[in-house]
């Protein structure tokens, strides 16, 4: 599937209730962490670094549904080249 991979800032919808506290971008990919701790990444996800549990790419913003099923807390977020790190609590 086509993913516009842009090297320019671009407007992204997201949800209405989202408050964003934190933002990193990887080099194709981005994340963020909400509020309410919750992780939403989109981008190219072919090493799995969306958090998705597959290698799918995203133009929109999906919430990292695995963090939530754990009840785990997104605190911060740091992508990598091809990578995301979390800091989560529990």
């Amino acid at each position: 599937s086509f993913i516009s991979i842009q090297a320019f800032p671009a407007l992204l919808d997201l949800p209405q209730d989202l408050e964003v506290t934190g933002v990193s971008c990887g080099s194709r990919h981005t994340a963020v962490v909400t509020r309410g701790g919750e992780l939403y990444t989109w981008g190219w996800g072919k090493y799995g670094q969306l958090g998705h549990g597959d290698n799918a790419s995203s133009d929109q913003a999906r919430r990292v549904e695995h963090l939530v099923a754990e009840g785990l807390r997104a605190e911060e977020v740091v992508c990598g080249p091809w990578t995301t790190y979390v800091h989560v609590l529990e």
